[in-house]
């Protein structure tokens, strides 16, 4: 590896770029193995990373594969920490840019913006259509088939890449673009470790999974540049729909997407229109078996809620899913004493989200039903509940990361200590100078 620091020039990506993006990707993942393991010796991680990405020499890692049920079925690639901290630095490149160019009424990962904008967005849109609610009007409701896996790698690339080369003004632009090329392209079904079982797998349609779509197909769910990209992905169809067929009230969550007008008739003849769209600009096909259109007073299921006149409520299915998956957690534990101690963090920040989605709703019967009759005694053991039943947490003396995350920061402390006994190279020192005024434990 050429020797970076003995190069006079000013690097085009600073190696305080690379801390910046690592202290964003660690936010809410300190106590995941992969970030603990990271943290260990994260300064000299660091300084090599930065080493790679600047000399070329960069290339993704390897991810872990592995099969969700809820909401639906599907194939995740967790990236390495690493990379996911380059997909930070990239994201913070290009995000603003890209917000520009999105239209207003797009929702996934976006800042002040998510799934309870855009439930309230399309309650708006309802009212505002039906003139508050006196008026007819009709929802037709959407979504793309197979849509991470169907997005094609080379077009992606080359709109993206026109694009920034017009919009971004960055001296780095070059390694910028090549970092977004490996990350396009990288193929982690080659090199992943599997999670779980392969009998995992059965029952996944083959348009749903890396490993048997085409090369030059997909984007692997589960990384942070996969739903940005996707965002850009769809955004000329976002275009087509707001300005040539001039339909005002429209909102997308990554592939699903509601469309609501006073005419029944327009609606049924724009399904076409936007088919012929996404196929041909796009390579992208409507799900021919998803197609909800209905009067507004039968509302609409969006992003885990239902959407009615004057209110909004979660759906069945996702109190469903909330149920199972604590009847799960109380399984495991049943048939294995070590399974509370190895999983105490994964069962709080699973139980979480489904507080955190549902505390948004008139369901603190549902969340106090739910804890208090279903989840088993065992569990009740280790967690302590806040007095809305907004969340869980573990106790202190029982959490997994705890002792670890005293051990890395005695580590940390010692390894300091050892550097001041010693003569870095100069360039060495100015960079870890510049590098300490960054505190870690912010």
């Amino acid at each position: 590896m050429q020797n970076i620091f003995n190069i006079c020039e000013e690097p085009p990506i600073a190696l305080e770029e690379v801390f910046e993006a690592y202290f964003q990707c660690r936010k809410n993942k300190r106590r995941t193995c992969n970030a603990l393991g990271f943290e260990t010796d994260f300064e000299d991680s660091l300084i090599r990373l930065w080493e790679e990405i600047v000399d070329g020499t960069y290339y993704p890692g390897r991810s872990i594969a592995f099969i969700v049920t809820k909401p639906v079925k599907r194939e995740v690639f967790a990236a390495d920490f690493r990379d996911r901290i380059v997909h930070h630095l990239i994201a913070g490149k290009i995000m603003d840019l890209l917000e520009e160019e999105f239209i207003h009424d797009s929702y996934s990962c976006r800042v002040g913006k998510g799934t309870q904008y855009g439930i309230k967005r399309v309650a708006e849109f309802m009212r505002q259509c039906s003139k508050d609610y006196t008026k007819d009007c009709y929802i037709l409701k959407m979504d793309i088939k197979s849509f991470f896996m169907s997005m094609d790698k080379p077009l992606l690339y080359k709109r993206l890449v026109a694009f920034l080369d017009e919009k971004y003004q960055g001296r780095d632009k070059t390694l910028l673009f090549e970092l977004i090329r490996k990350v396009i392209f990288n193929a982690p079904e080659e090199n992943c470790c599997i999670k779980g079982q392969l009998s995992d797998w059965k029952g996944l349609p083959p348009s749903k999974s890396l490993f048997t779509v085409p090369k030059s197909k997909g984007l692997p769910i589960g990384n942070l540049t996969s739903q940005l990209f996707a965002n850009f992905y769809l955004n000329p169809f976002d275009h087509f729909v707001k300005e040539e067929c001039q339909m005002e009230f429209y909102g997308r969550y990554v592939d699903d997407f509601v469309i609501i007008h006073q005419d029944k008739q327009v609606l049924l003849d724009l399904i076409p229109k936007l088919r012929e769209f996404l196929s041909q600009k796009l390579m992208l096909t409507l799900h021919p078996n998803k197609v909800y259109l209905q009067h507004f007073s039968k509302g609409v299921k969006f992003i885990g809620a239902v959407v009615k006149p004057g209110r909004e409520y979660i759906a069945n299915r996702t109190k469903g899913n909330f149920f199972e998956a604590i009847a799960k957690f109380n399984q495991a534990a049943d048939e294995d004493d070590n399974y509370i101690k190895e999983n105490a963090e994964h069962f709080v920040s699973s139980i979480n989200s489904y507080l955190g989605f549902m505390k948004h709703y008139s369901t603190y019967k549902i969340r106090r039903k739910m804890i208090a009759n279903n989840i088993s005694d065992k569990w009740k053991k280790v967690i302590l509940f806040d007095d809305r039943l907004n969340k869980i947490t573990l106790k202190r003396e029982v959490k997994p990361a705890f002792v670890q995350k005293q051990k890395l920061r005695r580590q940390r402390i010692n390894r300091r200590r050892n550097r001041k006994r010693q003569k870095p190279e100069a360039n060495v020192l100015l960079q870890k100078s510049a590098m300490l005024k960054l505190n870690p434990f912010v």
